[in-house]
């Protein structure tokens, strides 16, 4: 029996994987309306970045507050407030056009509903209705919708702002986020909760506190910072990069596109590896190979080709970081509370964001260009990789035929 011959494997991992679709579609657009916006507006980079930077944050913060209702009181209601709040997000941003409008439009309300339809609720969702060893390969597939997503909107969102402006843009991600609603209910229904492991004793903030006291799951903390420094400073500033650059952008959109069709293949691909090699170090060799493409980045000339070429080395690598984490998150701690633990996680992972995306235009408004962040977000990298290897992980036990 194979990892996707399970009766509910199919509907359930596309299902999420769909809802990933539209979420990270939208969120990881964000970008491309940087200059719009302040050519509309006048706002500024370093202040547009800021909204942009609250809105890394508080996708973190959502995460495990919204795996822990969901830990609580079932998926489906809290994927529902998800989807309604993003869409309201998208709705207001063009009517508060201001500073604290974009930070409560876009910095609050889309990255609230954007992150509760995202990782820790759907990946903890898969996790209490599949077996262990079908859940490696359905989170890949739902990172790859995520992928997709932005494969499928960057240059969409292009598109909409050159046709119909900034504003219609956002009206129509408000409508496309809504479409996401029918897809619920095959993520919410059926399957046993908790299927896999026993409530611990103490609830749940026992199993905080003791996985806080673990010195494997700080490590992992500590590495997706990193992760989340480097994919918010790209998707925030690499259109920024590109203009710096004198290049069309064309080449922006493309390269955020091709960011998310390498991931669909790298999310499938670790989604794979972590049934057959430990966790840990295929985070080593994620966080390693991005340190190694930034620096290769710097030593080339900017040219299209080279864009396109860098964004497909790192997109291999871009969310694909997700499974792993999750997978490591359940072998240590089990699956009952997987959505909150998984989710605190991903907080980290957005102050990370956070810092990369304001630091990103502060250093541009400072210096004139990103060349610090360049080397700052390489030098991350190493540091996440050598952070990994000492985390607690048994050895791959061989699995007997089926």
């Amino acid at each position: 029996m194979t990892s996707s011959d399970h009766p509910r494997f199919w509907p359930i991992a596309l299902s999420a994987a769909a809802i990933m679709l539209v979420t990270m579609g939208i969120r990881q657009s964000m970008g491309l309306f940087v200059s719009p916006i302040d050519q509309a507006t006048g706002l500024g980079i370093a202040g547009i970045s800021f909204a942009m930077a609250v809105a890394q944050l508080m996708w973190g913060v959502v995460q495990p507050v919204a795996g822990a209702v969901a830990d609580r009181w079932g998926t489906g209601r809290v994927l529902v407030a998800g989807i309604v709040i993003l869409a309201a997000g998208c709705a207001l941003a063009p009517l508060l056009p201001g500073q604290i409008g974009l930070v409560l439009s876009v910095g609050i309300l889309m990255a609230t509903g954007a992150g509760i339809g995202s990782f820790s609720v759907l990946f903890g969702a898969v996790a209490q209705q599949l077996p262990a060893n079908r859940q490696g390969l359905a989170s890949g597939f739902i990172n790859a919708g995520g992928s997709f997503g932005q494969f499928l909107f960057a240059p969409i969102v292009q598109r909409l702002i050159a046709s119909l402006g900034w504003m219609g843009a956002f009206w129509t991600l408000a409508v496309a986020a809504l479409a996401a609603l029918p897809l619920i209910g095959k993520v919410s229904r059926g399957g046993t909760p908790h299927l896999h492991t026993a409530t611990p004793a103490g609830g749940l903030k026992r199993a905080i506190a003791d996985a806080f006291e673990d010195r494997s799951y700080l490590l992992l903390h500590a590495g997706f910072f990193t992760c989340g420094f480097h994919i918010a400073f790209l998707v925030t500033h690499l259109p920024g990069e590109v203009n710096l650059c004198g290049l069309p952008p064309t080449v922006a959109s493309w390269s955020l596109a091709i960011i998310g069709l390498a991931n669909i293949f790298g999310s499938i691909a670790a989604g794979y590896w972590v049934g057959r090699h430990r966790s840990k170090l295929v985070l080593f060799w994620m966080y390693g190979s991005r340190a190694a493409l930034i620096l290769l980045y710097l030593a080339l000339p900017r040219t299209d080709l080279n864009f396109y070429l860098f964004a497909a080395g790192l997109g291999f690598t871009w969310l694909a970081t997700v499974p792993p984490t999750a997978r490591l998150v359940g072998k240590l701690f089990g699956t009952r509370y997987l959505a909150t633990l998984f989710g605190l996680t991903l907080l980290t992972h957005q102050i990370g964001g956070f810092f990369g995306a304001w630091l990103g235009g502060v250093a541009l408004a400072r210096g004139g260009d990103y060349s610090w962040m360049w080397y700052a977000d390489a030098t991350l990298a190493m540091i996440a990789a050598l952070a990994n290897l000492p985390i607690r992980e048994a050895r791959m036990e061989q699995l007997a035929p089926a």
